[in-house]
């Protein structure tokens, strides 16, 4: 009877598969209008203050060549800075590169995520000393970004010792077109330098800096400058007469005017002596390179001349001439050694000039100061 009443029921009908959801194409002539922001060009850096103090305190505590990614975003054509984080130390500038730093900032990106923290990489920062910032880490670093990044990256180079006399300093820069042009085409020689006017002023450009602070951080400024308060004699019920001048948290640091300080001039003289041979020594390589270049094109020039005049010497006397042979195989013409390094040499040397420039400056005022008093 069951199987009856069974056979006699309809038969189930199975569930219609959801259908799968369609997506329609973003039109080319809609992908620039979507993202606005990209079209604005980046005009100024802005910098918290959280992030100021984070680099300060890195390049303090950290071994020469401490350096760290920058996170934000663009707005409006202002690139905020909101937060930063500091890479390992490399004892090679070519470790930056390896799979250790990958790792660390891969691991760093996402538990920043997973806390829904800024993990958007706009670029990153570069402590230094003496403004030498020139070097070929950073230019390929930024290179490297500019394919990775929607604006290209920034670097903000920190002067460590302008900190340690009192003054913060802070610079970001970019990549020119001009290089950015060169370094796209892999040629640093002479002839590309002088058809793109590329010079070590012209690698970079300055972006100016701005440092944004909030209301509770200029709060507590404001209350460590405040002076303290005399102590309360609980007994009496009175305040206790002091001699003493009230302190503030933020006492005043009058460093900066000691004549007997460390003198950084004669450690800045020093970079720019060691710099200048460097610099020689560039210079006498690539003189080197080129008389070898010369020499190869000259055993060229004068191996085809004699083929030629031999064969001359045959057709005339009614013989077949003989082939020319490849020269490039029988001579090995190496390229034009790039001029890369001894650009940024000679920013190193210009930074190093300007350093000692505002520090001869500074000196001068103090000692000039002291003799009137």
């Amino acid at each position: 009877m069951a199987a009856a009443l069974a056979a006699s029921l309809p038969a189930p009908q199975a569930a219609p598969a959801p259908a799968a959801p369609t997506y329609e194409a973003i039109p080319a002539s809609m992908a620039k209008i979507i993202d606005t922001e990209g079209e604005i060009p980046i005009t100024r850096v802005q910098v918290d203050g959280l992030v100021i103090s984070k680099i300060i305190k890195h390049g303090r505590d950290a071994p020469a060549g401490a350096y760290g990614l920058l996170l934000g975003l663009d707005l409006d054509g202002t690139l905020e800075i909101s937060n930063c984080f500091a890479m390992p130390h490399a004892a090679d500038e070519e470790e930056r590169s390896g799979k250790t730093a990958a790792r660390y900032q891969n691991a760093m990106l996402r538990s920043l995520k997973e806390v829904h923290g800024d993990d958007s990489v706009v670029g990153f920062y570069q402590c230094t000393t003496y403004g030498a910032f020139f070097t070929h880490t950073l230019v390929e670093s930024l290179a490297t970004q500019r394919e990775k990044l929607r604006r290209g990256g920034v670097v903000i180079v920190h002067d460590v010792s302008q900190t340690a006399r009192g003054n913060a300093g802070f610079r970001a820069f970019r990549l020119t077109p001009a290089f950015l042009e060169a370094h796209k085409r892999g040629k640093f020689n002479t002839t590309s330098l002088i058809e793109s006017r590329l010079t070590f002023s012209s690698i970079l450009e300055e972006v100016p800096v701005v440092v944004r602070t909030n209301v509770l951080l200029n709060a507590l400024v404001e209350t460590l400058k405040e002076p303290s308060t005399e102590p309360v004699d609980e007994s009496a019920g009175s305040i206790v007469p002091t001699l003493s001048v009230p302190q503030s948290s933020l006492s005043a640091n009058f460093a900066p005017l000691d004549l007997e300080s460390p003198n950084y001039i004669t450690s800045n003289v020093e970079r720019i002596v060691d710099g200048l041979d460097e610099y020689k020594n560039e210079e006498n390589n690539l003189g080197y390179l080129n008389r070898q270049i010369a020499r190869q094109k000259a055993g060229a020039e004068s191996y085809l001349q004699k083929r030629r005049e031999e064969n001359a010497a045959r057709v005339a006397a009614g013989l077949v001439p003989l082939p020319e042979e490849d020269v490039s195989r029988l001579f090995k013409i190496p390229p034009e050694p790039s001029r890369l390094d001894s650009m940024l040499l000679l920013g190193r040397l210009d930074a190093h000039a300007k350093t000692l420039e505002g520090l001869a400056s500074s000196e001068l005022v103090k000692t000039e100061t002291a003799r009137v008093q």
